[in-house]
């Protein structure tokens, strides 16, 4: 089974989902993981119902930190907002499936916590 799950991280670590930012968005955030070097930013758009309707991120990092963009990007796309507010790290840890060391799960994590802060409208360094 974990095979399965890593050939999954390397095909979305390889091949981004939603890769690029948006030229126009209604949410950003950026963050980065100053001890590994793991640097996400992601922009998004919400329409009138609340619903996420397009993302955009881009960055640099591990494989770990990659595919948890592209995967946590996946699995918000047509998702309300407060489904992006209520995110829980076991979202993230779910979709990668398997079990990463402490310094792998701050890669993951890292897709989180800037997609959180978007969703909240929290600013960041570069606002």
């Amino acid at each position: 089974m974990d095979d399965m799950y890593q050939e999954n991280i390397l095909d979305h670590a390889r091949n981004q989902r939603h890769w690029g930012l948006l030229a126009e968005y209604t949410h950003h955030a950026h963050d980065e993981n100053p001890l590994c070097g793991d640097e996400l930013e992601i922009t998004f758009t919400v329409d009138e119902n609340d619903i996420i309707t397009a993302i955009g991120w881009g960055g640099e990092g591990c494989a770990i930190s990659q595919a948890a963009a592209s995967m946590l990007g996946e699995e918000m796309l047509g998702k309300p907002l407060a489904d992006a507010q209520a995110l829980e790290k076991d979202t993230v840890l779910d979709l990668i499936g398997i079990k990463l060391s402490m310094n792998r799960v701050k890669c993951a994590l890292l897709s989180v916590k800037v997609f959180k802060a978007a969703a909240y409208g929290v600013p960041d360094e570069d606002s």
